[in-house]
């Protein structure tokens, strides 16, 4: 059974921290340095835009997106982005 984890909490410095998590089979390490580069892809139908997409707009609103093995399978992706002013 494949199980998939989000969470999110506030950080230190007002930032908003987002982790997801799943016990999928994961990402080799030789793919992590290529992950977020446009038109990279894993998968025989895949466009490799996905993560390109995700990293662009994160960056653009002062975030960062990284990737690294899960726990035991799988895969986890950090998210961070500023906090807006309440």
């Amino acid at each position: 059974m494949r199980v998939l984890a989000i969470s999110a909490f506030v950080a230190a410095g007002k930032r908003v921290s987002v982790t997801v998590a799943d016990t999928g089979a994961g990402i080799g390490m030789e793919h992590m340095t290529h992950l977020f580069e446009p038109f990279f892809t894993t998968k025989p139908q895949g466009t490799g835009l996905g993560l390109a997409i995700c990293r662009r707009i994160i960056d653009a609103h002062g975030g960062s997106i990284a990737v690294t093995p899960g726990r035991a399978h799988g895969s986890m992706f950090q998210i961070e982005l500023p906090a807006l002013a309440g």
